[in-house]
């Protein structure tokens, strides 16, 4: 059975002293949780800060927001795989609509920071969604198997398995407007065919799903007892302790009666 993944975007937000005390929090409501992999993926700022917050806790691992694809360089602004692992980073969200919309990202810049993160060791959350327009268009499948083919080209079976995917409408990030269960059961459903086509049955069923896109602690449970969504990438909700831990928790009780979708 795969293991649900939350994980808390904080995107632009929160400095060191808050992001201590989110984490002061969040161990508190969660306490030693065991059965849902929790990330934080805080601004670069504030990467050291939460890992020093987090103490000896086993169960929640650290996320970056972005990367650059090559190790070292003339590079202004940017950070290496290598830079983040000397942080204990070990997630990287790579593909966001907000990097694709606002930084130009294309489907082959996020290939290469895939690629650049398996060599590190790093585990990509590869971001994939339509916009509004695309789904009215009945554009959805067309779009997802595009960005799935050209930002996954070249891995192998056991990169692909060690990849989160997160499906996020891009319509719905931010926007208080969320996908229904259905819908979102929908996309997710044809990223894993689309992932058996792109590789093999086995490895397929092993690659984590998320869902992302207004996903707070009223629609989380319904969201993530669908048979192909693994867990959530976390927004807006992200940002309060509680409201984040409510919606792990949510994905801890569904981890515990949703019939077995699949076997790792």
């Amino acid at each position: 059975m795969r293991k649900k993944i939350v994980a808390a975007n904080w995107k632009m937000n929160m400095t060191q002293a808050e992001a201590a005390r989110f984490v002061e929090s969040l161990l508190l409501e969660l306490g030693d949780i065991a059965d849902v992999e929790v990330v934080i993926v805080p601004p670069f700022t504030a990467i050291a800060k939460v890992t020093e917050a987090l103490g000896k806790s086993q169960n929640i691992k650290i996320g970056a927001q972005n990367m650059h694809w090559e190790r070292n360089g003339a590079f202004t602004g940017e950070i290496s795989a290598a830079l983040l692992r000397d942080l204990f980073v070990r997630y990287v969200v790579l593909g966001h609509s907000e990097r694709r919309t606002l930084f130009g990202e294309t489907d082959k810049i996020v290939n290469r920071k895939v690629r650049a993160a398996h060599e590190a060791t790093l585990r990509p959350i590869v971001c994939v969604g339509e916009t509004l327009v695309q789904r009215d268009k009945g554009s959805v499948e067309k779009i997802l198997s595009i960005q799935l083919h050209g930002s996954l080209a070249t891995l192998g079976a056991k990169e692909l398995q060690e990849t989160v995917i997160a499906y996020e409408p891009v319509w719905a990030i931010g926007t208080g407007r969320n996908a229904t269960p259905e819908q979102a059961q929908e996309a997710h459903a044809f990223i894993r065919h689309t992932l058996r086509e792109m590789s093999d049955e086995t490895t397929a069923e092993r690659v984590r799903l998320q869902y992302g896109g207004s996903v707070n602690p009223e629609n989380a449970r319904e969201l993530m007892s669908q048979p192909d969504i693994d867990g959530a990438l976390v927004g807006g909700a992200s940002l309060d302790p509680r409201s984040f831990a409510q919606i792990v928790l949510s994905a801890r009780e569904e981890d515990k009666t949703a019939a077995p979708s699949a076997t790792v």
